[in-house]
């Protein structure tokens, strides 16, 4: 997801975002554990797209859970 699209999301948005991103990566995570990933470089992405959702909820001052 590029960061200029989550910039105009509201806070209230990139929180569900962020649950579903976090539920995303561990899905994947066992998926790698008990099977063979199609594309590993999935995690990767996985973890950026967290990184710039909490990235703008700081400096926005949200609360993060």
């Amino acid at each position: 997801m590029k960061t200029a699209e989550l910039r105009q999301m509201k806070s209230a948005e990139l929180h569900v975002d962020l649950d579903r991103v976090r539920r995303h990566l561990f899905d994947l995570r066992a998926q790698s554990v008990t099977e063979k990933l199609e594309n590993p470089h999935q995690l990767k992405w996985a973890r950026a797209d967290i990184a710039r959702i909490l990235t703008i909820l700081r400096e926005r001052g949200e609360k993060i859970t």
